[in-house]
């Protein structure tokens, strides 16, 4: 009776390692997400570094169009905010924006691998736990298997 109670147990168990699983894959999704995010942030910077006044650049139109066009003045960098909004600033003060940008994005993705190292924490205790269940359940069996045997020796 007890084997039944045991393998819904063990069940539970499974089942929680599969959810902690998929959030942990849900993590690891979000930090490369941000992760590539930075890189673009890196490659803005390096571009707003190396630009000159008259250099050619490709603007992107949408859908995959581009548009060379000509740099008329660095003084007027358009940096995201977030939140929908935008500021023009000038070249120097873009850049500092953007770093500011890497920083948060650096704090967030810090987080989410605190948050994923304590799941693993918790997928190990989960199957530690799963574990000493079996051993259990098969000491079970062999202690019911060697009463039948006992028995059936009288």
């Amino acid at each position: 009776m007890m084997g039944g109670g045991g393998n819904s147990e063990l069940q539970e168990l499974s089942q929680q390692l599969q959810e902690i699983e998929e959030h942990k894959e849900e993590l690891e999704a979000e930090i490369e997400d941000l992760r590539e995010e930075k890189t673009e942030i890196d490659d803005a910077i390096d571009t707003i570094g190396a630009l000159e006044t008259g250099s050619t650049v490709q603007v992107p139109l949408g859908g995959g169009a581009h548009v060379h066009a000509e740099v008329q003045d660095l003084d007027e960098v358009v940096v995201e905010l977030g939140g929908g909004f935008a500021a023009e600033r000038d070249g120097e003060s873009a850049v500092e924006t953007l770093e500011n940008k890497q920083d948060t994005l650096d704090d967030r993705i810090s987080d989410l691998q605190d948050e994923v190292g304590e799941l693993d924490e918790e997928s190990a205790e989960l199957e530690q736990k799963a574990q000493q269940l079996q051993q259990q359940q098969m000491q079970q069996q062999m202690q019911q298997m060697q009463g039948q045997q006992n028995d059936e020796d009288e």
